[in-house]
């Protein structure tokens, strides 16, 4: 992998892993644990900072939300897509929204900042254009996570 410096559209840090869901996935009431659910939708997040900076100057330093919007039952396969909506000097925010058949689940935003190898923050260059009102939205509504 080349690791991206400049301006970057969103749609060019878009990525996407499936998850089917089994037995020791599920709560007490049979549905997706929102424990499992959350290391995905950080993994998620973090795949996206990482395919711009590189895992090893990657480090999650908070989820901002991941609110549930329907339950998830075992069977079906969720998938996840995440794609970085906003950056600062050092930090780069995520989207994850997590879908089933094309159904809403679960969404919100990570931060994660880009570090040295001794894990100070560094600069990373980076520049997030939306290229559509879609991502203008979100950049928008990632933009307000910081107010």
């Amino acid at each position: 992998i080349t690791w991206k410096k400049g301006r970057i559209t969103m749609d060019v840090v878009s990525l996407t892993t499936h998850h089917l869901i089994k037995s020791e996935d599920l709560n007490h009431h049979g549905t997706l644990y929102a424990g499992r659910s959350a290391e995905w939708f950080v993994e998620s997040g973090f795949t996206a900072a990482a395919s711009l900076c590189g895992p090893e100057h990657i480090l999650c330093v908070m989820i901002h939300g991941m609110e549930f919007t329907r339950p998830v039952q075992r069977g079906e396969i969720v998938t996840f897509t995440s794609k970085i909506v906003l950056t600062g000097k050092t930090s780069l925010v995520a989207y994850v929204a997590a879908s089933v058949l094309g159904q809403l689940a679960l969404e919100g935003f990570l931060t994660f900042v880009n570090v040295d190898l001794q894990g100070k923050p560094q600069p990373h260059g980076l520049v997030i254009e939306p290229s559509t009102p879609e991502d203008t939205a979100l950049q928008e509504r990632a933009k307000a996570l910081k107010k």
